[in-house]
């Protein structure tokens, strides 16, 4: 398999913030320490080519003591009966993609993997903005898919407590699935597959997840400059200073512009207004994005800005009622100053904003900004999705599950669903690297951001050649300023390889107990979040600390007091990872 080849460049460690401790049950009795410091991009060529060098020879030394073939599927026989295997797959409501689960690669999973080993593969649509009520309503009809996979480990705990979850011997997952297996042992990510002592998932890679750069927030550069400003505002202060200017000179009414919160979506992300460095019991019970921390300081001080921005009419005023396609839109139509999303091949928005302001121009919020106490940002899990298989499954159908993990693992089929088809998704640049054809639409159309919601079950992102290499390919090459931002791009990402360093790239607490009060309280508390959350947003400012106080109370008495009693105990039990000193 086509090994990381980011991690030439870059070291794949925890950087600075946070440790990675065992979990209790996972086969270690102490937390321990990970830490490396991370290489530029720009380093020199002869220390990629060791780094390349060791990393084989690691990855060969480790299938060597495995007794692994380089090809396990190599040996495989197809099934003396038919088996069906229901993998699932989000359904994120974006136009212009295919149906998530009839397309040409669907049929060609079937055709190149199902066929050949007698297996029925079935894709089973999941609400990306509902992923707890599609799985719950499936569990509740007896149909739940023989995979489980989710990014939220509280979410996938949350399953094994519930007992849509089978427990798996990794020595036998490792039989049949050797590259995969290999991966996890590489990247550190057994120590995650326990709860309670009872092994349940198995993890996707997820390169640079502590850098992060893949997902970007795109400004109105030529508002800023018509305003005076000859930058990206650096801090909060500028921030505000460059909207009012931009509001006063008629540029844009509402230029905040902001966009409900939706559950399970770890909205409201408070690292940059926490004081570091972080007390490890305050990190431990409030850290976690899957329930908002409403009563933390630093989840005041984020609210209180939004109420700042909606009061000075920074913000739209119906951000409430307003959804992704239409918070998109409005940056399109110049009724916002600022949109977020993960950069892709296709970026329609950026294609639409062009031809609807041909003489605009962007530019890319840099990672240094400090909006907030610091320019903190929540590292992605240090793995990618976690994937656990149904209790119900068959003997048949849990290895049909553990063979479609490895097929999808051999570098031919993942270049492939990665990639598409050469001279129609993508061609061979002069350097040898595919470059995605980003305004396809023929018979092989890939499904979102060049189809991740299939293969993202053995890894997170696409990868081929050096950093720089990758953001090439991965942005597209046909706007008006395609070459500008992808320098931006690279900057931000040698921007945060610095701060990572430095601490900057905080990584959540990880439980290795399953806790009954997240279990029983985060749906309930998140829609209540959401109802408090725009409460004070709106309200007066000098009604704030005083309408926070009772929210906070009211949240409180609704279970999160019980939430954060649970993980303090946790922590105390030593039952999670362990906050770097």
């Amino acid at each position: 398999m086509r090994k990381n080849t980011l991690r030439k460049t870059v070291s794949m460690a925890l950087v600075g913030a946070m440790a990675v401790g065992a979990m209790a049950g996972c086969g270690s009795d102490s937390a321990t320490t990970t830490a490396a410091a991370t290489e530029k991009a720009t380093e020199a060529q002869e220390d990629t080519t060791k780094a390349d060098s060791t990393e084989k020879e690691d990855a060969e030394e480790t299938k060597a003591e495995s007794g692994d073939s380089a090809d396990a599927t190599a040996e495989w026989e197809p099934f003396a009966e038919n088996v069906t295997l229901r993998v699932p797959v989000y359904d994120r409501g974006q136009e212009g993609v295919p149906n998530v689960s009839d397309n040409y690669w669907t049929k060609w999973i079937q055709e190149n993997f199902g066929d050949k080993y007698n297996i029925t593969v079935e894709f089973e649509p999941i609400t990306r903005t509902d992923v707890m009520t599609d799985y719950a309503l499936l569990a509740s009809s007896e149909n739940l898919p023989t995979i489980l996979m989710e990014y939220d480990y509280p979410k996938v705990s949350q399953w094994a407590n519930d007992g849509y979850l089978t427990t798996i011997n990794l020595d036998d997952f490792k039989e049949v699935a050797p590259t995969y297996y290999n991966n996890m042992v590489e990247n550190d990510q057994l120590q995650y597959s326990a709860i309670n002592g009872e092994t349940y998932f198995v993890f996707a890679e997820r390169p640079y997840y502590n850098t992060n750069y893949s997902y970007q927030t795109f400004v109105r550069m030529d508002w800023l400059e018509e305003v005076g400003y000859d930058h990206v505002p650096a801090t909060r202060e500028e921030y505000v200073d460059a909207m009012t200017k931009i509001m006063e000179a008629g540029l844009c009414e509402h230029p905040g512009g902001d966009q409900q919160m939706l559950t399970g979506v770890g909205s409201d992300q408070n690292h940059a207004y926490r004081t570091l460095p972080m007390d490890e019991t305050e990190w431990a019970m409030y850290g976690d994005y899957n329930i908002p921390s409403l009563g933390w300081e630093p989840n005041k001080e984020l609210l209180k800005q939004k109420n700042e921005d909606y009061n000075a009419g920074i913000s739209n005023p119906e951000y409430y009622i307003t959804d992704t396609e239409t918070a998109k839109a409005n940056f399109v139509n110049g009724k916002s100053y600022s949109y977020n999303n993960y950069i892709a091949a296709d970026m329609d928005f950026l294609t639409s904003f062009y031809e609807q302001n041909p003489d605009g121009k962007l530019a890319i919020q840099p990672a240094d900004a400090v909006y907030g106490e610091t320019s903190a940002w929540r590292a992605d899990n240090p793995f990618g999705m976690i994937l656990g298989f149904s209790s119900t499954a068959t003997e048949d159908e849990l290895k049909a599950a553990w063979m479609y993990l490895e097929w999808m693992s051999q570098e031919e089929n993942l270049f492939t669903m990665q990639w598409g088809i050469e001279g129609e998704n993508f061609n061979y640049n002069e350097e040898g690297l595919p470059v995605s054809v980003s305004d396809y639409s023929g018979d092989y159309t890939q499904g979102y951001s060049n189809s991740k919601d299939y293969w993202c079950a053995v890894i997170e992102t696409r990868n081929a050649g050096t950093v720089e290499q990758i953001i090439d390919q991965t942005f597209p090459s046909d706007l008006p300023q395609s070459d500008e931002l992808k320098e931006q791009i690279l900057e931000f990402y040698n921007t945060r390889v610095e701060l990572a360093e430095e601490g900057l790239g905080l990584v959540d607490c990880y439980f290795g107990t399953v806790l009954d009060a997240e279990t029983d309280n985060s749906t309930a508390l998140t829609e209540l979040y959401i109802q408090l959350r725009d409460e004070l947003t709106m309200c007066a400012p000098e009604e704030f600390d005083a309408k926070y106080e009772e929210a906070v109370q009211e949240y409180l008495d609704a279970g999160y007091q019980d939430v954060i009693d649970a993980r303090k105990e946790a922590l105390e039990n030593g039952q999670t990872t362990k906050l770097a000193e």
